[in-house]
């Protein structure tokens, strides 16, 4: 069973107005935000879920962008004041998939991992990928079994390969991980 990529990826959540000159503060929710936040670039405008753009409001083009705490401030062209900021609030921020920049070998989207089968390099079926949850100092797979559901650190010694087309990834998981 194949996965199509969606058509878009969120990238952002328009946070809060920042100043009065209509600059907003963003949540980068991309492993590449220098790719995205840049002056120029022309992100959609997502739907209160974040899942599809809202064709109501259309896209908007970065005019500056600087570094600010854990995200950047954005000028949004034809965004002037705050008023023109606040009525973006909470707005998740989507790039065409056809615009977000190749992946490097060995790299992969998280949207690709879910439901694939999870098998340990002896054979033995895990389960499926049901979630991908980003967390630190892992980002943590949680994989639905016939019995129950685990839960995988996505990590280099555990996770040792991951076959895209197959659909299968196979781990090698550390003594009692699979009976927590």
């Amino acid at each position: 069973m194949g996965r199509e990529d969606p058509p878009f990826l969120v990238v952002g959540h328009l946070n809060k107005p920042h100043g009065t000159k209509g600059e907003i503060f963003v949540w980068p929710l991309t492993d590449y935000p220098e790719g995205v936040y840049a002056p120029g670039v022309v992100l959609l405008l997502g739907s209160e879920t974040g899942s599809e753009p809202d064709p109501t409001l259309g896209s908007v083009r970065i005019d500056a962008v600087r570094p600010f705490k854990k995200g950047y401030l954005l000028s949004l062209d034809g965004v002037h004041d705050r008023t023109g900021a606040e009525q973006l609030r909470g707005r998740y921020l989507l790039m065409p998939m056809e615009s977000i920049a190749p992946l490097a070998e060995g790299e992969i989207f998280y949207h690709q991992l879910l439901g694939m089968e999870v098998v340990t390099k002896q054979g033995s079926r895990v389960g499926e990928i049901v979630e991908v949850y980003e967390l630190r100092p892992a980002h943590m797979l949680e994989v639905r079994g016939p019995e129950r559901d685990v839960m995988i650190p996505f990590l280099s010694h555990i996770v040792i390969e991951v076959d895209t087309l197959a659909r299968r990834m196979v781990i090698d998981p550390p003594e009692g991980l699979l009976d927590l």
